[in-house]
């Protein structure tokens, strides 16, 4: 899982950190946005231009409070009650403004002549989301630059001449031009991390995991356009409380519980909002079925580190018609908050706050979703790639590393211990698993035939490495449409 709350955010040093720079206006930096209404004659037109003005309040909180889009958004759209069109558009224009921030920051310094270090939050998210909009969606520039503009007029009007002006700029060229400007001079590397909005070290890292996976480097290009792609809502329908037929969408490619919606506000579903199915990746989903498939001797079985309990749903709901009982872990009471509404449905879950390298079982079955990068999840938590650094792998190699260790020593004799993360970097994935069980007597089973016979897929298509008979499982956005999700199945000794 991402280590949203598990370590310190880093973020890129500005000359002038947003912490302590004035905001120009009465946006969300200054807390007073969502609390007041535009008055007098600009009222009408704020209502019709909602969608930007959404989107606009995300991207200042991203980049004022470090909050999360993905958190963020759904909460402001279910408090609007908007349609689904309307929706979808505010999606699009936050989510498509995030995944694309670099290159949009990198041509809004050079049609502003300035930079970005000295641009003041509130009419940067308006650039942002102006650059976006006359880019890369079907919206007519006027209309792109005047209902912007209109957005920062109402909030931080003494710089709504310099948004319009530099709007004005950006749209006198079309997407491929810039390009070729912004990137002249770059490196091959430089090139795709501004083209693609990957940090260097991030598109170095992809490159690696790939090969690392046993795939070729030359799917870098796809990888990178599939992390930019907008994520369908994907929910799960719960084991024995519903069935995915009685659920509205698209059945999904390769869980059997899982459809995608139409709707992008799946709280509006009624079997969402009662606990019988459940907001998640198909991805994720697929880690918790690979391991409830896995036989196993009888009891308790363990989701380590739960929050915010997406699998931990669909592990209980097998675990209760199996006739058995499941324990969720973690260290953060927000988060144990999270797994007790995701398993709400369900009596058999105890969730506790516990740090899992405290828990002591034995347990059957033990999923360990340990905190990594969350470099598999770019496309659905976009901004996590301007915060994430190469030392964020390092520092949390040692915690996964404890986190396996815990897992295993408190599975029961002939059990099975999960261990995912939602990142294909190969130092989180190959490097912690294969340090843990160096010298032990773990057995690696073979983690792509589980997914074959959940999915009725190819067991090749899931492959990352071999181990003996056993192999590892690594999924891709590019290949499976779903998070990139790593998974190891290990059964230890009786």
């Amino acid at each position: 899982m991402p280590a949203d709350e598990r370590m310190p955010r880093k973020r890129p040093p500005r000359n002038t950190p947003a912490a302590v720079r004035k905001p120009t206006g009465n946006g969300p930096a200054s807390g007073k946005l969502s609390g007041g209404r535009p008055s007098g004659e600009r009222e009408s037109r704020q209502a019709k231009n909602l969608p930007r003005r959404i989107a606009w309040e995300v991207l200042v909180d991203v980049e004022t409070k470090d909050s999360y889009a993905n958190l963020l958004l759904p909460a402001k759209l279910a408090r609007t009650h908007m349609d689904h069109q309307g929706a979808a558009f505010t999606t699009e224009l936050t989510y498509g403004a995030l995944r694309q921030q670099e290159f949009y920051d990198a041509i809004i310094a050079k049609a502003a002549n300035r930079s970005l270090d000295t641009i003041d939050p509130e009419p940067l998210a308006g650039m942002r989301l102006g650059a976006h909009q006359i880019l890369s969606m079907r919206v007519p520039d006027h209309a792109a630059l005047s209902e912007t503009v209109a957005v920062i007029k109402s909030y931080a009007p003494k710089t709504s001449g310099f948004v319009n002006a530099v709007l004005r700029r950006i749209s006198e060229v079309d997407r491929a031009e810039w390009l070729r400007r912004v990137t002249a001079g770059a490196t091959a590397v430089g090139e795709q991390a501004i083209e693609y909005s990957h940090p260097e070290w991030i598109v170095r890292a992809m490159t690696q995991a790939l090969k690392g996976h046993g795939r070729e480097a030359s799917e870098l290009q796809a990888l990178l356009e599939a992390d930019n792609a907008a994520a369908k809502v994907s929910v799960s329908a719960l084991p024995g409380l519903i069935d995915r037929s009685e659920l509205p969408g698209t059945p999904t490619e390769f869980s059997p519980i899982g459809v995608t919606l139409d709707t992008a506000v799946p709280k509006n579903v009624d079997a969402v909002a009662a606990g019988r199915a459940r907001v998640q990746d198909e991805g994720s989903a697929l880690v918790a079925l690979a391991l409830a498939q896995v036989h196993a001797p009888a009891g308790t079985w363990a989701d380590l580190c739960a929050g915010p309990g997406g699998k931990a749903a669909v592990l209980a709901a097998i675990a209760k018609q199996q006739g058995t009982t499941l324990d969720a872990f973690d260290s953060s009471e927000h988060r144990v908050e999270l797994v007790r509404s995701s398993t709400q449905a369900l009596d058999n879950v105890t969730a506790r706050v516990q740090d899992a390298r405290d828990a002591t079982g034995p347990y059957a079955k033990v999923l360990v979703d340990v905190p990594c990068s969350g470099l598999g999840a770019l496309r659905r938590r976009p901004e996590a790639r301007y915060r994430r650094r190469p030392e964020d792998i390092n520092a949390l190699a040692g915690l996964q590393r404890e986190l396996l260790r815990a897992a295993l020593d408190t599975c029961a004799p002939g059990g099975v211990v999960a261990y995912s993360t939602c990142s294909p970097h190969y130092a989180e994935t190959v490097l912690v698993v294969d340090d843990v069980l160096r010298g032990t007597d773990i057995e690696i089973l073979d983690a792509p035939a589980v997914l074959a016979e959940v999915t009725g897929a190819d067991a090749a298509g899931f492959t990352s490495v071999s181990r003996g008979a056993g192999r590892y499982a690594q999924l891709w956005p590019h290949v499976h449409n779903t998070d990139g999700m790593f998974l190891a199945l290990m059964r230890k000794a009786n």
